[in-house]
């Protein structure tokens, strides 16, 4: 009976340092995975820190492109003076374009469908312009103003600015930051 006696003795000690054993490694796991989500938290803040003023930078500019590249701001802008309706189409189509890849890095910092909606309001505008220039009768020999003139009378008929609802879009989501 010695043996059975050692055995229970045995069991006696081991068991409850086991069962000490098991908590201890319980509560270390969690105590780890805890630490874990604490810095995660952590590096998560330290990014947004970081990449928030970017992206509000990011929705100003894209702000800044789409007023700029409305026809009211941008025929207002770049006068015709002088130029004849050809030139005056060149330099529009131009300048949207310049101002599109002055502000092609910004797509990294807003969404994809807020980049969509700014490309589309571009290509809108771009056929704003090119349809007014094709309407004219005699664009080599039409000044500048005519060209002008027309791209705003499409502008009223149309009754929509084409690069309203990429405005809209863009403050939506600038607003979705706060």
């Amino acid at each position: 009976m010695d043996s059975t006696t050692y055995l229970f003795d045995l069991l006696k000690t081991i068991l409850p340092a086991i069962i000490v054993a098991g908590a201890i490694f319980l509560l270390f796991r969690q105590y780890l995975e805890k630490e874990q989500q604490r810095r995660l938290i952590e590096l998560r803040l330290d990014a947004s820190k970081t990449t928030l003023p970017l992206r509000l930078q990011a929705y100003e500019r894209m702000t800044l492109f789409l007023e700029r590249i409305s026809p009211n701001n941008i025929l207002v802008r770049l006068g015709s003076g002088g130029q004849t309706a050809a030139d005056y189409h060149r330099l529009l189509i131009q300048e949207i374009r310049a101002e599109f890849e002055h502000n092609f890095s910004q797509q990294l910092y807003i969404t994809p469908e807020a980049w969509d909606q700014v490309k589309q309001a571009k290509e809108n505008v771009l056929t704003m312009i090119n349809r007014a220039f094709h309407g004219l009768s005699n664009p080599g020999q039409l000044r500048g103003t005519e060209l002008a003139k027309r791209i705003l009378e499409g502008l009223m008929t149309d009754a929509a600015d084409p690069t309203a609802p990429a405005l809209e879009a863009v403050k939506r989501e600038a607003a979705r930051l706060f």
